[in-house]
């Protein structure tokens, strides 16, 4: 099956639903008066999406490898934000396990999704 718009790829749902749960850990008010880590963890979630999508958007394999490679750093980002929200208090071990695991969930899918198409573009 052929995707034919962005919002299609699972990495991309799945990376919309990161950011869901980000900006809802970081409404809270100890964690929303911490200006920097809350605004480099949001800035880092949405940075996954959006170079998946326009990864997508740019319409070929080089280039959409290319900005799933930075969404794929983006999300180690998250990931290692995650370890200070939770060092600080600002969540709980619950909280950290089950953001980190749906983090790790995208890394998983994105490191596939590079290697299918670092694939594809080599032959």
């Amino acid at each position: 099956m052929k995707v034919a718009r962005f919002e299609d790829l699972v990495a991309w749902q799945k990376a919309r639903e990161l950011t869901k749960q980000i900006y809802s850990m970081t409404k809270r008010e100890s964690f929303s008066k911490d200006f920097g880590l809350r605004e480099q963890i949001q800035r880092s979630s949405v940075s996954i999406m959006s170079n998946i999508a326009e990864g997508f958007e740019r319409g070929s394999r080089p280039e959409f490898h290319k900005f799933i490679v930075i969404a794929k750093a983006s999300c180690a980002e998250v990931r290692s934000h995650l370890y200070v929200a939770f060092d600080v208090g600002y969540i709980n071990n619950e909280e950290f396990n089950s953001v980190s695991s749906l983090a790790i969930e995208v890394s998983k899918i994105l490191g596939g999704l590079r290697s299918s198409l670092k694939n594809k573009t080599e032959q």
